[in-house]
C-alpha cells in the first residue's frame, strides 16, 4: 500500500501552524528510553520511526489537541466518527510539511532504508517502521526557544542581557562618556571631543592641528564571555525507580542552548554526557540521547569539561553538572573503568573530589543539580561544593529548569573583578 503526500481539502495547510504541532510533538522527539513500570531496570530505544510518528500526531488529532471544532467536523464521516482515511491523509500531509519546512530530517535505520526526500511524494506504509524520524537544527532550536520560555516565564523573567560587569572597555558600542586614548585600546574615535580639545587648546582655525593627546574615545561596558560545558548524567540511575529524570534534563540543555545562541553570541556551550567513562557529544544530537551506560563516572567527567574550558580563551569558566547518583566509576591510568555499583567507594570519592580541587584552581566554578535526596549523597555534594566554593542545589525533575535557568542567569550578572 502507498501513501501519497498531498494538499488535503479539508484544511489548508499552508495557513497550519506547524510549530504548535512541533512543540506538542516534544516529548516524542525527546524521548530518553525511558521504560514505565514503577521500579523497571528496562532500558529501550526510543521509537522514532515513521509508524510512531504517524501514531503521535493521531493522538493528538484524536484528543482535540490540534485541530479546532471545525477542522475536525471536516474529518469525520456521515455517522459522525473520524474517517480514517481522512486522518491517514491529513497525518502523512502534516509529516511532509515538517519535512519541506525544515523543521524535521528523515534517516534510514541500520537497514539502510532510503532515505524519503521532501517532495518526493510517498512513502511506502510497510517500510514505515524502517525510517527514522529526527529534529533538524532549526527544529532544535524552536524547541529549546519553547523550553526556555515556560521556564522563565514561570519566573516572571526577562531572558535579555548579557555578562555585565563593573568594568569599562574600549569596544563598539558607546558608553555616556569619553576618555583620552591610550595605546592599546581600541580606537573607537569620538569625533566631537576630538575636535573640540584641538579648538580648546589651538583655538577655532583652519587647518586645525589635532595632535595625540587631543585623541578622544568613546567607552563602553565591558561584558564578559562566559564558556559553558552542561555535564549530563546518562547512568541508569536517571530511570530508574518509576521516574524519567533525564528528558527534563535534556529540556534545559535546549533551553540553555537557545539562550546562548540569541542574548549571549560570545558565550559557548558544550555538552558532556557521563556514565562509564565521559564523553563530549555535538549540541545536534542532543534530542536523540538515550540513557546507559549504567555506573557514574564523575571524576572523569568533570576532567574532560575541565581540558574543554581550559582550551577557550574566556573571562569565565563553569560546569553545570545535574546528576541523581554518587560516583560509582573511576578510570584507571591505563584505561580501564575500575566499578563499586554500591558508590562511596574511598578510592573513587577521592579521584573525585581531587578533580574538583583541579577544576578550582584551574578557576572554573562547578554548579551540581542534584536530583535526589539520600542523606550519603548530601554529604557528598556538600564536600564537593566546599572544596570546589560553587553552588549545590537538591531540586526535582519537576523544578530543575528553574534552577538551572535561575542560576545560570544569576552568574551572568555576577560581576567580574
Amino acid at each position: 500500500m502507498i501513501t501519497r503526500y498531498g494538499k488535503w481539502d479539508g484544511l489548508d495547510l499552508d495557513q497550519f501552524n506547524l510549530e504548535q504541532l512541533l512543540e506538542k510533538l516534544s516529548d516524542f522527539f525527546l524521548q530518553s528510553g525511558f521504560s514505565q513500570g514503577g521500579w523497571s531496570r528496562r532500558i529501550q530505544d526510543p521509537d522514532q520511526s515513521l509508524e510512531a510518528l504517524r501514531e503521535a500526531i493521531r493522538q493528538l488529532i484524536r484528543s482535540g489537541e490540534l485541530l479546532d471544532e471545525t477542522d475536525l467536523k471536516a474529518l469525520q464521516d456521515a455517522s459522525g466518527a473520524l474517517d480514517e482515511n481522512k486522518l491517514d491523509e491529513l497525518v502523512d500531509a502534516l509529516i511532509q510539511r515538517l519535512l519541506e519546512q525544515g523543521y524535521l530530517r528523515a534517516t534510514p535505520d541500520e537497514r539502510g532504508t532510503p532515505t524519503p526526500r521532501p517532495g518526493q511524494g510517498r512513502i511506502e506504509k510497510d517500510e514505515g517502521a524502517r525510517i527514522k524520524f529526527a529534529l533538524t537544527e532549526k527544529g532544535m532550536d524552536f524547541l529549546g526557544y519553547k523550553a526556555l520560555s515556560q521556564l522563565l516565564g514561570s519566573l516572571g523573567r526577562s531572558y535579555a542581557g548579557r555578562h555585565d560587569t563593573q568594568h569599562l572597555s574600549t569596544g563598539i558600542e558607546a558608553f555616556q562618556s569619553s576618555k583620552p586614548y591610550e595605546f592599546g585600546d581600541t580606537l573607537n574615535l569620538d569625533v566631537n571631543a576630538t575636535l573640540l580639545s584641538a579648538i580648546q587648546r589651538h583655538g577655532l582655525g583652519v587647518p586645525l592641528e589635532v595632535e595625540y593627546s587631543d585623541l578622544m574615545i568613546h567607552q563602553s561596558e565591558y561584558t564578559s564571555s562566559c564558556a559553558t560545558v552542561l555535564m549530563l548524567d546518562c547512568s541508569h540511575s536517571m530511570i530508574l525507580y518509576g521516574e524519567d529524570r533525564f528528558t527534563p534534563a535534556k529540556r534545559v540543555a535546549l533551553a540553555l542552548t537557545h539562550l546562548i545562541r540569541t542574548q549571549y553570541p560570545g558565550d559557548t556551550l558544550k555538552l558532556v554526557l557521563f556514565h562509564d567513562s565521559a564523553e563530549e557529544v555535538p549540541l545536534g544530537r542532543l534530542s536523540q540521547l538515550t540513557v546507559g551506560p549504567y555506573h557514574t563516572n564523575t571524576a572523569e567527567g568533570l576532567r574532560l569539561a575541565r581540558r574543554l574550558l581550559l582550551a577557550q580563551r574566556v573571562d569565565m569558566r563553569q560546569i553545570i553538572m545535574i546528576t541523581d547518583g554518587k560516583p560509582s566509576a573511576l578510570t584507571m591510568e591505563d584505561g580501564r573503568i575500575y566499578k563499586n555499583s554500591m558508590g562511596l567507594d574511598p578510592m573513587i570519592m577521592e579521584a573525585t573530589y581531587r578533580e574538583v580541587a583541579q577544576c578550582r584552581r584551574s578557576n572554573i566554578a562547578i554548579n551540581t543539580f542534584m536530583l535526589a535526596d539520600d542523606p550519603y549523597l548530601v554529604n557528598f555534594i556538600k564536600r564537593l561544593t566546599s572544596i570546589a566554593q560553587g553552588k549545590a542545589y537538591f531540586t526535582t525533575v519537576m523544578t530543575l529548569g528553574e534552577y538551572v535557568m535561575m542560576d545560570f542567569l544569576r552568574r551572568k550578572q555576577k560581576k567580574v573583578r
